[in-house]
């Protein structure tokens, strides 16, 4: 049996958005940018996707801009914004626990002489209000602060962060790229002022994402050149990607409550399961404010990368809070921030589900898990 957990990595393509995507790869395969028709009819669906992606945020269609990810989007928005409006402030703070690519923008930003300071979570994962207000000042520029966090799902309250943001002169930001569809994003009512999205995450595509952006704040483009999106993102538009992006966007909000519903069946039979074969084991942040796809576990006197080796030989597809190779074994930044004791931070496996997954597979892999934790429990100098 083959068993893919690792939907927080990237998702499989939902059929029904290939099928979107397929007349842009073959016959409108026109250019966007083009004025001839063969042009036109691709910058019709690209307005259309546009309109799509700004109806499900509940934002201005205008405010939509396509890029190649949520990594060139949030690169885009952390330097755009800090670079354009230094007359504001110099000051930009990030969570401790963001992806890298927002903290190695933040990095960069310091290399610049921009004051960068990194907020810190609880034992949870979580940022507090308190947390932000003891280091936000007024010459702040910008907030970023993650929806949902990728390795350990955990929900940030953004609209209470953003409202502490705005009350000191802030603008805020949130990498929303795990959030989707499990918080309803809604940039309106939220007031968020700027939004990363991917499309692989929610069943769409690879390769495109989204910056949603407040056009009355000021931000320098990443990419220049050809003037696209009116000139805040240059290049080619991937009209097959666009299409998919916003196909697979609407779609998970309209199936928003039943796939909820699923993928939390399936991860509390999976923790159910663990808890009753599998000896010295703990949920790794609030197990209440997390995502209901995402379950991440530390397992005690094994290592993360051994049980991960193990299960994909038995046709089990999961990810590890650490980052191994051959000459280097890292120790997950995340786990570090929320206190986990030194000796387990390689010692833990994240479990991520989606819309194919089925009780059977979880069935096997409860059983291929207890199987392999035994195993390398039997050889740990650790016991």
């Amino acid at each position: 049996m083959k068993v893919y957990l690792d939907n927080a990595a990237t998702t499989r393509l939902d059929p029904r958005v290939l099928a979107k995507m397929k007349p842009y790869l073959t016959a409108d395969y026109g250019n966007a940018s083009s004025i001839h028709a063969l042009g036109q009819a691709a910058f019709l669906a690209l307005a259309a996707s546009r309109k799509k992606v700004a109806k499900a945020l509940n934002g201005l269609a205008e405010n939509v801009i396509f890029t190649s990810g949520a990594t060139e989007a949030n690169n885009f928005i952390i330097k755009g914004v800090a670079r354009a409006n230094r007359d504001k402030g110099n000051t930009i703070i990030v969570s401790e626990i963001e992806h890298p690519c927002v903290l190695e923008s933040a990095r960069e930003l310091a290399r610049e002489g921009f004051n960068v300071k990194f907020l810190p979570v609880n034992s949870d994962g979580l940022v507090t209000g308190e947390a932000l207000r003891r280091i936000i000042t007024k010459d702040t520029i910008l907030v970023s602060v993650m929806a949902v966090n990728n390795e350990i799902g955990t929900i940030q309250d953004i609209v209470a962060l953003a409202k502490i943001a705005h009350a000191h002169g802030a603008y805020f930001h949130t990498d929303a790229v795990q959030a989707v569809p499990y918080l309803k994003l809604d940039v309106e009512k939220m007031d968020l002022d700027f939004v990363s999205l991917s499309g692989h995450k929610f069943y769409g595509p690879k390769g495109v994402g989204v910056a949603y952006i407040n056009r009355k704040i000021k931000i320098k483009p990443l990419i220049v050149g050809g003037g696209q999106e009116d000139g805040y993102r240059s290049g080619t538009y991937n009209i097959p990607g666009i299409v998919g992006f916003a196909a697979a966007l609407e779609l998970s909000y309209r199936e928003r409550s039943a796939y909820i519903s699923r993928v939390k069946k399936l991860r509390d039979y999976l923790w159910q399961g663990i808890k009753k074969t599998v000896p010295n084991v703990a949920v790794n942040g609030s197990l209440t404010k997390r995502v209901p796809a995402n379950l991440n576990v530390m397992f005690k006197n094994v290592e993360g990368e051994a049980i991960l080796m193990d299960l994909s030989f038995k046709g089990v597809y999961v990810s590890t809070g650490s980052a191994c190779s051959a000459t280097d074994l890292k120790s997950s930044y995340v786990l570090k921030a929320i206190g986990l004791d030194k000796n387990y931070l390689n010692s833990n496996i994240r479990f991520s589900f989606g819309r194919f997954n089925t009780r059977a597979e979880v069935d096997y892999t409860a059983k291929c898990l207890a199987a392999a934790v035994k195993r390398l429990r039997a050889f740990s100098p650790i016991k």
